[in-house]
């Protein structure tokens, strides 16, 4: 898809077919993300694909923002493995898995998968329920599927600040 299309028509798809993934898009959309920038190129994430019943049960003790989804992505960092900034010691693996989210939507809608990034989750429920070790954080979670047929963006979708509110030249 062109890529002006691409982001123009991505949305957060909340109404999703009652099928998994297969095998073959969930491959694609994981080189997309394996393809993804990060500081030094550490590639401090790490991605938890969850698309069976069993996961996608266990994911709804975590977040009440699933959208009954048939499949998601947890998109952690590991901060052992992120490069520090020496001025004050920031992590860049909390961006570095958010520019990984944001291939794996783009990369996602482009093949015909929806997703909606969900913020809205249990980071403590998540490591236990899923055995995410201590080092490893989940950053995002990407609550994915096909989309039913009269799945819609929500209204807010359309609703953007004019450009002069939010971009600066030269200083605030």
């Amino acid at each position: 898809m062109e890529f002006e299309k691409l982001i123009s028509e991505r949305y957060s798809v909340r109404n999703f077919k009652d099928e998994h993934l297969k095998q073959e898009h969930i491959e694609k959309i994981l080189e997309a993300a394996h393809k993804a920038p990060t500081g030094c190129n550490y590639q401090p994430q790490r991605i938890l694909v969850l698309n069976s019943d069993s996961s996608i049960e266990k994911l709804k003790g975590c977040t009440k923002c699933h959208f009954n989804a048939p499949a998601a992505m947890l998109i952690c960092h590991n901060r052992d493995e992120s490069w520090k900034r020496p001025y004050d010691g920031a992590l860049s693996s909390p961006v570095d898995a958010a520019i990984v989210t944001t291939h794996i939507m783009l990369a996602a809608h482009n093949i015909g998968v929806g997703c909606c990034w969900v913020m809205h989750f249990n980071p403590a429920a998540m490591c236990a329920t899923f055995n995410i070790p201590e080092n490893y954080e989940p950053a995002a979670l990407l609550v994915m599927g096909y989309p039913a047929p009269d799945a819609k963006p929500l209204d807010l979708h359309y609703k953007t600040r004019p450009l002069d509110e939010v971009v600066f030249y030269d200083s605030f």
